[in-house]
């Protein structure tokens, strides 16, 4: 892995040895097991003392492409690859606490992992304090002497909301807190948390890092010791990620850099557009001027991101009619498609929350959440303008 090199190119030619065949383009190591020239090979690989590969779910030349590639765009000391987002936001808690742990919590987060929050992780004694965003000053009161590690998202799903990572990091540090940062809306392209003081950051590949809806996903880099206990539960519990899946997501990350600029291009000027729109209450978008924490965003991202969240005039009739008159725009729960997509959270991703909590994140009836993809600009705004117009 060459350091040196610019990001573009570290995406594209970060490769494992090649084989005999002398191929151009990385082989599927499509094998559960690998063998051994003789016995003392075979113990000393399974004693740790050489780096053989022993088992497809310990580890595959396949997904250590993918994460020595993320490792380096997230300026990562090392990391293991899941088979999907959750996978990894799970098996990290699970590795790195223990019976009485305290996290604490952004309270806008995906609604898996606030499931996992809520409903998994207190059956063994961990539990968690949510933390408004938008409120940091009070965050200090809100940790324990058992509190051990702290989660965000930024920009959090849906509300697109941001923390300032800069500060995050100092605030870890001082209350001695495993900081974990969900890196998935921005990419390592657009952000790296652990440039300003994050311990581990976690995606979901399964989002824009594969970036065609095509396979899952999970990864979670950061400070080599964190790793080397989250490994050690993840070689026995068996959340790996797939070779093929690796394989998939390796030459995705071939084109981030380049699918990213789209991606932010077309979100900006679909918000920009949202802001004129008279069935529009509100458009949110980091980039964006009016966006709370803009100044925020011009701090520690590249550009906004593929995600626009607003809120549409009217009521959950209106809500119905708008995403039924979507034409060309995919609705799905997903997101980070070379496709747009149209989600309503508080009837799909964000469901499992009562209104309550759905109310004090932000997520309320009115809020869609658009993926916005890499098709021409104008086919995005009018199928949405379209629908909007139809929702009246």
């Amino acid at each position: 892995m060459d350091k040196s090199q610019k990001f573009e190119t570290q995406a594209v030619r970060t490769q494992i040895p090649g084989t005999h065949a002398q191929e151009h383009a990385t082989p599927m190591y499509l094998t559960s097991s690998f063998t051994y020239q003789d016995a003392e090979e075979m113990r000393a690989a399974f004693a740790g003392e050489n780096d053989k590969n022993i088992y497809s779910r310990f580890s595959n030349p396949n997904t250590k492409e993918f994460v020595d590639k993320i490792c380096l765009m997230e300026q990562a000391e090392a990391g293991y690859a899941f088979a999907s987002g959750m996978a990894a936001v799970f098996s990290t808690f699970a590795a790195l606490l223990s019976s009485g742990d305290h996290i604490l919590s952004c309270r806008s987060i995906f609604g898996s992992t606030h499931t996992v929050f809520n409903k998994i992780l207190p059956k063994w004694n961990i539990n968690t304090t949510y933390v408004d965003i938008n409120d940091t000053d009070s965050w200090a009161e809100a940790v324990t002497s058992n509190t051990k590690l702290l989660y965000v998202e930024t920009p959090t799903n849906p509300g697109v909301d941001l923390v300032d990572l800069e500060w995050l990091g100092k605030f870890a540090r001082e209350h001695s807190l495993i900081l974990v940062v969900d890196n998935c809306f921005a990419t390592p392209y657009l952000q790296q948390p652990i440039t300003y003081g994050a311990d581990l950051v976690i995606h979901s590949a399964t989002k824009f890092i594969d970036g065609q809806g095509r396979v899952l996903g999970g990864v979670t880099v950061g400070k080599k010791a964190l790793i080397d206990e989250i490994y050690a539960f993840s070689r026995s519990t068996g959340p790996a990620m797939s070779p093929f899946n690796a394989w998939v997501l390796s030459k995705s990350l071939e084109t981030l850099a380049v699918r990213m600029d789209r991606h932010c291009d077309n979100a900006l000027k679909l918000a920009q557009f949202l802001e004129t729109h008279p069935q529009v209450n509100w458009v949110k978008y980091p980039t964006l001027p009016s966006h709370p924490h803009f100044e925020i965003a011009k701090k520690q991202m590249k550009a906004g991101g593929g995600i626009v969240a607003f809120g549409i005039k009217g009521d959950l009739e209106t809500g119905r009619k708008f995403l039924n008159a979507i034409e060309m725009c995919s609705l799905t729960a997903n997101l980070g498609d070379s496709r747009t997509i149209v989600t309503h959270p508080s009837s799909t991703t964000h469901a499992k929350l009562t209104e309550e909590e759905r109310q004090l994140v932000g997520i309320s009836p009115e809020l869609i959440r658009v993926s916005v993809g890499l098709e021409h600009i104008d086919d995005i705004i009018k199928d949405i303008e379209q629908a909007l117009n139809a929702s009246v």
